[in-house]
């Protein structure tokens, strides 16, 4: 600990975030533990998914991005509307060409699904990044940045799954499948030094940021999740599954604070 608290607030942030790209790497590998695709654990999966996005969108961005603005002395209900709604229309933009390019259904749902969960790891490297680039400055401490990114890292883990999973379930190789998991984690180590180093120039765009991510998650889980979890037989069980995974994320982000 002694050694970490000494290190440039760049390399702590850089640290942090592969912690929290690790935590993607073991969702991602939960998908070397099946042996064959089960069509109701994978939809409960999904269900779960839809859950863990839906309460990571308003814990981990819309909250956040709240405070920050009215931290920040900007119009808080405006700049996450607008924040959020943009996330929305580029993913109904990106829907709309990845149609013509991708011409195969299931490949359209899981390239929509690696970009939201992509662009959703963005902001949150950017927000360790901030909170150990804010550490020089007072008011964040060493210990609860790493608290910070030991929350986004727990979070990252049904997320690595969400993508591994359905994947998987499409066809592809587990390799493959994995591979593609973790790769949407690497943008936070990326998202993190940016952070840390920009921290007093970029930190007035982050509650924006924030929203948009959570916008373009929410249109995701509303567009093809949840109606993919839907087709199973047994609707209603399903829809009980997509509560427990807002509940786990809910309980995950309120006990870590």
């Amino acid at each position: 600990m002694n050694f970490f608290e000494n290190l440039n607030p760049v390399m702590q942030a850089f640290l942090a975030t592969m912690l929290t790209y690790a935590f993607t790497v073991a969702g991602s590998s939960l998908v070397f533990f099946f042996k064959k695709v089960n069509r109701n654990v994978m939809d409960a999966l999904l269900g779960v998914a839809g859950g863990v996005m839906i309460a990571a969108s308003f814990f981990s961005l819309i909250a956040p991005a709240i405070d920050r603005a009215e931290s920040l002395g900007q119009i808080p209900w405006l700049i996450v509307s607008i924040g959020f709604f943009l996330g929305g229309v580029l993913l109904f933009i990106t829907d709309k060409l990845s149609s013509k390019v991708l011409k195969n259904a299931a490949d359209k749902k899981n390239f929509m699904l690696m970009l939201s969960i992509t662009m959703h790891n963005i902001p949150e490297g950017m927000v360790v990044g901030l909170a150990f680039g804010s550490i020089v400055y007072g008011g964040v401490t060493v210990s609860s940045a790493l608290m910070l990114a030991l929350g986004i890292g727990i979070q990252n883990f049904p997320e690595g799954s969400s993508i591994s999973l359905p994947l998987r379930r499409s066809g592809m190789s587990r390799a493959k499948a994995f591979f593609f998991g973790q790769i949407s984690g690497i943008v936070e180590p990326i998202a993190g030094v940016i952070g840390a180093l920009l921290v007093l120039q970029i930190e007035w765009i982050l509650p924006i940021s924030l929203a948009f991510a959570a916008g373009a998650m929410i249109y995701v889980v509303v567009e093809e999740i949840i109606p993919e979890s839907q087709t199973n037989k047994r609707k209603d069980l399903m829809a009980f599954f997509t509560l427990i995974g807002f509940i786990i994320m809910m309980v995950l982000d309120i006990a870590l604070g």
